[in-house]
């Protein structure tokens, strides 16, 4: 009996720690889906590097009291699952929230984003944001554009003198 208690605290710990160590966690209720659709979103998720799992509520609830993350007990009721993400904010409620929109069965219960509990809305906001190479980009065309004016203003006056000397 001991040694189904230790495991079982180990498990606690580990959940926790996936809590305390990803940048995004987002929970989601997953009836509904076939196993076919599931291994679907397993795949894209793994390809993101997002880790997808399916906890016991309440080791879950253990582990998030463990973790300090008051407010998420609400939203583990019913059959569960998790994404982990320790790398991108953004890759595991953007690919949550697509599959949403396409499997209504899928539903996005709440999430913590950087060690802040976050509500439903503030998931799909999130999943609403351009990648990181996508704000890079308009980053940098926003830079490059008053250079660019600047070359065109120069090339109009050269012009315009080159017209006046011919």
């Amino acid at each position: 009996m001991s040694a189904i208690i230790e495991q079982k605290k180990q498990i606690v710990e580990e959940i926790s720690t996936k809590f305390r160590e990803s940048k995004s966690t987002i929970i989601v209720d997953y009836r509904g889906l076939s196993v076919g659709e599931v291994t679907e979103l397993r795949k894209q998720l793994r390809e993101a590097g997002v880790e997808f799992k399916v906890f016991k509520n309440t080791m879950t609830r253990r582990a998030v009291e463990l973790a300090e993350l008051t407010g998420l007990d609400d939203a583990l009721t019913g059959p569960n699952a998790v994404a982990f993400s320790k790398d991108d904010v953004i890759a595991p409620a953007k690919i949550l929230n697509e599959f949403a929109k396409k499997h209504e069965a899928l539903e996005i219960k709440a999430g913590v984003i950087e060690g802040t509990v976050a509500t439903v809305e503030e998931v799909k906001a999130l999943a609403e944001l351009p990648s990181r190479e996508g704000l890079l980009s308009m980053l940098l065309s926003v830079l490059q554009a008053p250079i660019r004016n600047l070359a065109l203003a120069t090339k109009a006056v050269a012009d315009q003198k080159e017209e006046q000397g011919a």
